[in-house]
């Protein structure tokens, strides 16, 4: 689908569709385009290089070799603050990580696996000339290349993460979601946007985009109302819905937003928050090793984007 010069953007910037979506603008488009086009170093553990990877490229391989496999992906996303940076550019928030979902069917332990291994394989295509792929095993590349792997099954969650390694902090995080119960902990950090089109247009288009010849591409706000998230962003406000769903790291994130100076939408309702948001922590992160760690992740992350 095919934006046209028709019809001036909503309030906020973004072109209204009402409800959870609305249609992103042609400079949003463009700073999207950007993200999904600029190489990320991935950085190799040992004698092994440095992979530079577009997340565009990584994206339509990872999205073509599954579907080759027999894995449907109904839809890839941007997530998190690098989705609200989009949006947003001046929002205080910056972004580290490009978090990419794939909303994909994971049946069984076999299609978790598959998965892995099809991302595993795709690292081979981004090794850079002269490399002898024919000996490096699915093994040597996770522990050369993956920062973190995750997955999660249970009643209401199934999903898997694979973090890819960058020594600024700027990981490139693939992650495969079939069901997750919660994916959002505050407003501001509740956007997702649509990338099929974008990556329909890269992939069939002979002619570059442009304002009146471009994708129409849809953001999601999981917190349920596009617009006041929207003016969440814009005003440095934190809200949340449901609080007593938020996992211990909600804490953390809620730290960090006050450091850049976000304000509670609600003092009231933030004292409650506080209290939901300390007895997860305590209870998702036990081991005090655990709790050093991730409050150690805090400052560090703050530190690098600041000096950023």
């Amino acid at each position: 689908m095919l934006s046209a010069a028709a019809g001036g953007p909503g309030p906020g910037g973004l072109e209204r569709r009402g409800g959870r979506f609305s249609v992103l603008t042609w400079e949003q488009v463009q700073r999207l385009d950007q993200i999904l086009g600029e190489a990320v170093p991935i950085h190799g553990r040992g004698n092994f290089p440095t992979l530079a990877v577009r997340p565009r490229r990584i994206v339509q391989v990872v999205r073509s070799r599954l579907e080759k496999r027999g894995v449907a992906v109904h839809n890839v996303r941007l997530n998190g603050s690098a989705a609200s940076h989009v949006l947003h550019q001046d929002s205080g928030l910056g972004y580290k990580d490009l978090d990419l979902i794939f909303g994909v069917d994971l049946k069984s332990e076999d299609v978790f696996q598959l998965v892995k291994d099809v991302v595993m394989d795709c690292l081979l295509d981004f090794l850079p000339e002269g490399v002898n792929k024919d000996k490096i095993t699915p093994m040597t590349l996770k522990e050369a290349y993956v920062q973190k792997l995750v997955k999660v099954c249970n009643e209401t969650d199934r999903w898997s993460l694979i973090s890819l390694s960058n020594n600024s902090g700027k990981n490139v995080e693939l992650k495969f979601v079939d069901s997750l119960r919660r994916q959002f902990e505050f407003s501001v950090d509740s956007f997702q946007i649509i990338l099929d089109s974008l990556l329909l247009f890269s992939e069939c288009s002979e002619n570059p985009m442009s304002e009146n010849f471009h994708p129409t591409i849809t953001g999601e706000s999981m917190y349920g109302d596009f617009e006041e998230a929207m003016d969440h962003l814009r005003n440095r406000v934190i809200a949340t819905r449901n609080p007593e769903e938020i996992r211990g790291g909600g804490l953390l994130k809620y730290c960090n937003l006050l450091v850049r100076g976000f304000k509670p939408k609600s003092e009231v309702d933030m004292k409650a928050l506080q209290r939901y948001m300390c007895s997860r922590f305590f209870i998702d992160f036990s081991d005090i090793v655990q709790k050093c760690y991730g409050l150690c992740r805090l400052v560090v992350s703050e530190d690098r984007s600041q000096s950023g």
